[in-house]
């Protein structure tokens, strides 16, 4: 299976990726980009010095000058991105992929997404290309430290932050790495699990969107009776809350607190949410005087919806959020930052600010592993055709009281299932009549 993917390249070191092949990919991004200066940073994994050094030679073999900015989190990356000026960047990591993982997060100028779409093929082609002549002048190397730069942009979205108790899992990961200058900036109580940065996860794994690994935060949060509780993924750009009492919260609640918070200062802006999301979401951004702008998953697609329509907001259920002016980057710290700020100045805990958005009932995003995905698809039209239909991201069915997705996975050969009904009788009812045409899920 080719490394090179809809939104990252990402493969096992070094059977897949290597110093080569990472050598030969700086040299196909800046052909493919045309830049001259090109922003670097790399996550905690053994191999990730090695791979993004050898990125970093095929960039200034190509011509163009990097800025190495080294031990980094993906947000931090793009924060260099963006505010050094440069034409580019490159992140060095697997995200949440286990020990064992490597690859790499593009941008272009101003913190564009590179996608599969929008060029990662196009260097996928390059790479196998005969490798070109170096450039007449090679590039230079600048080493850059942009941690208190970072930790200052980051804290420049907080409001009126109060002292409060909480517990953060970072697990062993990049999460960890600013979090100590922020929680000293902000005066939290903070008990911290997992904060050694180790590439082998010894611990667990650093993907919150399973809720096995989020049980040691759980159960810190009750035993520590912290106010909430704050999970990171491996590259810090995804980020999940549990409450006082250890229930994790869904992430498009989160984007519909937001985006009232925001809408407050700035109504009638627009707001961005993917369109798994709860009707919920949608409704808090509508009320709050804001246009709603449903769309595809997917960070680039997200990242180009936002740009398009000048939005302030964006939101994944998967735990991205988006910030307009973070360079419209989505950063764990960021919306950490920004939630704390909200439950201060509305003095409330985190169960009680998103209840009022809770008065659906949805299935969670469920997955089938399938033969013929398209023929699925196409006998979900057939089975529903009362319902407003449309393929902006696989096919959704919606009908008054109850609605449906089902989407191919980008990262793995799935279906996935997301339904939301008006109440559980009526989700596990149409969720029965939708599982039967797909088979039994995975997870069962």
């Amino acid at each position: 299976m080719s490394v090179f993917k809809a939104y990252d390249i990402r493969g096992t070191y070094p059977d897949q990726l290597d110093e080569e092949l990472a050598r030969r990919i700086g040299g196909a991004f800046v052909k493919l980009t045309g830049a001259r200066s090109v922003a670097v940073g790399r996550d905690m994994r053994s191999m990730a010095p090695s791979v993004s050094d050898a990125f970093i030679e095929g960039v200034t073999r190509a011509g163009a000058d990097a800025v190495r900015i080294g031990l980094a989190s993906t947000p931090m990356t793009y924060y260099a991105i963006g505010s050094l000026g440069v034409d580019g960047g490159a992140m060095c990591t697997a995200s949440h992929n286990p020990e064992g993982y490597i690859g790499f997060k593009f941008c272009r100028k101003g913190c564009v997404p590179v996608s599969g779409e929008t060029g990662i093929m196009d260097m996928e082609r390059m790479v196998g290309e005969p490798e070109p002549a170096p450039a007449a002048t090679a590039g230079s190397v600048t080493d850059m430290d942009v941690m208190e730069g970072y930790v200052e942009h980051v804290m420049g979205f907080a409001q009126d932050v109060k002292p409060m108790k909480v517990v953060v899992d970072v697990a062993n990961a990049m999460g960890g790495y600013a979090l100590p200058h922020l929680i000293e900036r902000m005066g939290l109580d903070c008990h911290v699990l997992f904060p050694e940065l180790d590439g082998t996860f010894p611990n667990h794994e650093a993907n919150p969107l399973k809720e096995d690994t989020l049980r040691w935060l759980q159960e810190a949060v009750r035993t520590q009776e912290a106010e909430l509780g704050i999970a990171y993924d491996g590259d810090a750009d995804r980020v999940v809350f549990v409450d006082r009492s250890g229930r994790t919260v869904r992430s498009d609640f989160i984007t519909a607190a937001f985006a009232e918070d925001i809408l407050a200062r700035e109504p009638g802006a627009a707001v961005v949410y993917d369109l798994r999301s709860s009707r919920a979401t949608k409704e808090a951004i509508e009320s709050a005087g804001g246009r709603a702008i449903r769309e595809r998953v997917g960070h680039s697609f997200i990242k180009a919806t936002m740009r398009e329509g000048g939005a302030v907001l964006g939101g994944e259920l998967s735990g991205h959020y988006y910030f307009r002016d973070n360079y419209v980057s989505d950063s764990g710290d960021i919306a950490m930052v920004v939630l704390l700020s909200i439950l201060s100045r509305r003095g409330l805990g985190l169960r009680e600010l998103v209840a009022p958005y809770a008065r659906y009932s949805a299935t969670g995003e469920v997955n089938f592993v399938v033969v013929d995905p398209d023929a699925k698809m196409a006998a979900l039209k057939a089975a529903f055709p009362d319902g407003e239909y449309d393929e902006l991201d696989g096919v959704t069915i919606q009908f008054e009281e109850w609605w449906f997705n089902v989407r191919k996975s980008n990262t793995e050969p799935l279906l996935r299932l997301n339904l939301e009904a008006a109440n559980p009788e009526m989700r596990d009812a149409r969720s029965d009549e939708v599982r039967k045409l797909l088979g039994t899920p995975v997870e069962e």
